[in-house]
């Protein structure tokens, strides 16, 4: 199976069907990253010196973009919750208002409500793929 990032996979549920475990992956926080390794030993030259120079300089260069790419995506995703809470807020004090602007139980004549189905069971429906 490749190789993506996914803990744990269940052959038994998920025969032939590799894709899928792309799907989950790996917290970040538990991952430490590794800096690349050279597979061939080099001699120690000012040119190999410079060469890991140039390497490290790619590598920073690289983890700032990916930073800065972070940094973006958090600011969104709290711009997006911010959202989300105005919109749970309102929808709550809609909620409110129709309740006090309902009439009480009390009042109305509960003969003339009719009770919906207390009918709790799904149906089942399997897709293959």
């Amino acid at each position: 199976m490749p190789e993506c990032g996914f803990d744990a996979i269940d052959t038994n549920v998920l025969e032939n069907q590799t894709s899928v475990h792309c799907l989950m992956r790996r917290p970040i926080a538990k991952r430490t990253i590794r800096p690349k390794v050279s597979t061939m030993p080099r001699q120690k030259s000012e040119a190999a010196a410079f060469l890991d120079i140039y390497k490290l300089t790619v590598e920073k260069k690289r983890l700032e973009q990916e930073l800065e790419y972070l940094e973006q995506r958090r600011t969104q995703i709290n711009q997006r919750l911010a959202v989300l809470d105005r919109q749970v807020d309102g929808l709550e004090n809609t909620v409110e208002e129709l309740r006090q602007d309902a009439p009480s139980p009390q009042s109305s004549d509960s003969s003339n409500r009719s009770e919906p189905p207390q009918n709790d069971i799904f149906d089942m429906l399997t897709l293959d793929y």
